[in-house]
């Protein structure tokens, strides 16, 4: 007897033939990376391959606490901007909008402080230079509706729009809901209800209704794990990006700090708000789903992005070093793209991950959609131990077995 306590998890769902080694790392997350509560998911060429969970329903819960069910949801922090970002790709796909075309064509007000050559394009790549906010915007202000498209409209840029990027952590909930409201008269989470989760059958939302509020566990802080099971990330960052997010006058500090003091992710009214950047909630199996959809029929229902709107989201607008995370990043057209601050399934997938764990992405090339919430949220941003090891998973078994085995 060496003293520890056994960790002990006991893990639902299914995995199709194959996929085994996806379940023995989800396993390995509780036993050796300190998840407490999560779910996984795959898809393969329109069809579920992985489907599990586990843990406790909430991140802060005790022994002997509700379990996480098929059903649990979870608020997925910055992995809602992927699926924002469907809306205004699909309202361009659509002939609705023009993402070549200066923001103030659809939002006049936003004109002002110099933004009169900022483009669609702009707000989705995080070139805008609008990470920041001069005066920070309160929870209830953050969240009713007005004062933040408001605040971004009179913000002046923090950079010449275009010529560089830096993560819009929290800035981009009203630039692109307000641009969608403009265009379509709908809130952008309305826009989602009403033309994906609907149809697609989707326990997603952006704006949870009351009836869905009883489904969500509780996010909690989860230290990060030491290597190796770190899965050869650098989980503490380096003393450059630490010193950034520590002092509250960097660009770092203030893109995060947009909202202060910051919002309890909790409350009921946190999770109903409409904030494209963060107060997503999913489940992982609607978030694979949903990605699943992106690139191919599911069950009957058609492709989402035609092939042009595909090219569109994973093809390289910003690139190098980030001007608030302070790492290398890449994105395209509101998605992040596979590299190393941020590995995906392969070099051409598209998706996003939320700050301290969920992640949701495909690759069109495999076939593969992605999707992992977690309610233990660790030190991280761009990629987080838990999501990484499940993705080599999945990565290992695509590439030692045929399509046609699968």
């Amino acid at each position: 007897m060496n003293g520890k306590r056994e960790t002990v998890v006991d893990v639902q769902g299914t995995v199709e033939d194959g996929f085994e080694p996806v379940r023995d790392a989800f396993v390995a997350n509780f036993t050796g990376r300190g998840e407490r509560g999560a779910a996984v998911a795959v898809y393969r060429h329109g069809r579920k391959v992985v489907d599990l969970w586990g843990g406790t329903k909430d991140g802060d819960a005790s022994d002997g606490a509700a379990p996480w069910e098929a059903g649990t949801a979870q608020v997925i922090r910055s992995a809602t901007k992927g699926i924002a970002a469907l809306v205004p790709l699909l309202l361009h796909q659509r002939g609705q909008l023009d993402l070549d075309a200066p923001v103030g064509t659809y939002w006049p007000e936003f004109k002002a402080a110099g933004k009169e050559r900022v483009l669609v394009r702009h707000l989705l790549s995080h070139r805008a230079g609008l990470p920041v906010l001069d005066t920070p915007l309160t929870p209830a202000q953050a969240i009713d509706g007005v004062s933040g498209p408001a605040a971004v409209a009179a913000q002046a840029p923090a950079w010449e729009p275009g010529t560089d990027h830096g993560y819009h952590a929290q800035t981009y909930s009203w630039l692109l809901g307000e641009l969608v409201l403009r265009i379509t008269g709908r809130t952008l989470g309305s826009w989602i209800a009403e033309e994906i989760s609907g149809p697609l059958g989707l326990d997603l939302w952006i704006g949870l209704p009351e009836a869905a509020q009883c489904r969500v566990g509780r996010l909690a802080d989860l230290a990060p794990p030491a290597a190796p099971a770190a899965s050869g990330l650098r989980v503490r960052p380096k003393r450059s990006v630490a010193d950034a997010y520590a002092d509250p006058a960097s660009l770092t500090s203030r893109a995060f700090g947009a909202i202060s003091p910051a919002p309890d992710e909790n409350a009921a009214a946190y999770r109903a708000a409409e904030l494209p950047a963060s107060a997503g909630v999913a489940t992982a199996r609607s978030l694979a789903r949903c990605y699943a959809a992106l690139i191919g029929a599911v069950d009957g229902h058609p492709r989402l992005f035609a092939p042009a709107t595909l090219t569109l989201a994973r093809t390289e607008e910003s690139a190098g070093l980030d001007r608030t995370l302070l790492v290398n990043t890449r994105f395209g057209l509101g998605f992040m793209l596979h590299g190393p601050a941020s590995p995906l399934l392969a070099p051409g997938s598209f998706g996003h991950p939320g700050r301290g764990g969920a992640l949701a992405c495909a690759d069109p090339e495999s076939g593969l959609a992605f999707g992992y919430v977690t309610n233990g949220m660790q030190r991280n941003v761009t990629a987080d131990p838990r999501a990484q090891a499940l993705l080599r998973a999945v990565s290992h078994v695509v590439g030692r077995t045929s399509a046609g085995d699968l």
